[in-house]
């Protein structure tokens, strides 16, 4: 019987910038299909990671693996990552954004843009540099869902977004998520809004995981929901 291929395999990750070691020997396997929340306080490691799946990062020792294989651009091109930092272009209007990202990707879902913009409340015909914080960071996950890409990296996605929103951002990223087609990694502090989203949870704590495993499993164990057990872990 083959071996399952796993969406991302890293295996003994390390890092260090300076005298800081952001990732000190990380294991982690997403499971092909399912979403997966990267949970730790500022500085534990979890952006540092995600760059150096996508290339962004270049990592001092350890192995990755996407879909089986080593990294390359065909693998990296596979990858649809929204970082925690501003990456648009504020000169932009919202549709010169969404024009400019799918020039770059032959994956990209046209039919798809329309109705995210619709779900996001996003005017496409507004300057980027008239957004707030929360309708920018809606903007990046509209240039991510637009993708088919199989690996999805979501980096505090809801950053800016205000509470209120959330449960409704979340239930447009279960629409537009495809199990059978796609894999996704979310890291994020907004536990309590987004818990309903996660197959599995990986606690990272100062480039460590302290935790890792089925969300429903380690809730079944603790007795606890994840959020409960996000501030037990990080109290």
């Amino acid at each position: 019987m083959s071996k399952a291929i796993q969406a991302l395999q890293i295996r003994n990750l390390r890092k260090k910038y300076s005298k800081v070691e952001a990732l000190k020997g990380v294991d982690l396997t997403l499971p092909q299909g399912e979403i997966w929340a990267l949970l730790g306080p500022n500085g534990s490691g979890k952006s540092t990671l995600l760059k150096c799946v996508v290339g962004l990062v270049k990592a001092d020792g350890g192995e990755i693996e996407i879909f089986g294989d080593s990294p390359s651009r065909r693998r990296k091109g596979q990858i649809a990552f929204v970082p925690e930092v501003e990456n648009l272009y504020r000169w932009m209007t919202v549709r010169q954004a969404v024009d400019f990202t799918a020039a770059f990707y032959a994956d990209w879902d046209g039919a798809r843009v329309a109705g995210l913009l619709e779900f996001m409340g996003l005017d496409q015909n507004k300057k980027v540099s008239s957004l707030s914080k929360g309708m920018r960071a809606r903007l990046k996950l509209v240039l991510a869902l637009a993708r088919k890409a199989p690996l999805l990296l979501l980096d505090e996605p809801f950053s800016g977004i205000d509470p209120a929103s959330r449960d409704r951002i979340v239930e447009g990223i279960v629409r537009q998520f495809k199990s059978e087609e796609q894999s996704m990694i979310i890291s994020t502090h907004a536990v309590g809004d987004t818990e309903q989203l996660f197959d599995g949870v990986v606690f990272l704590d100062e480039g460590t995981i302290n935790l890792q495993g089925n969300a429903e499993d380690l809730r079944n164990q603790y007795g606890k929901s994840i959020n409960d057990l996000f501030k037990e872990v990080f109290a």
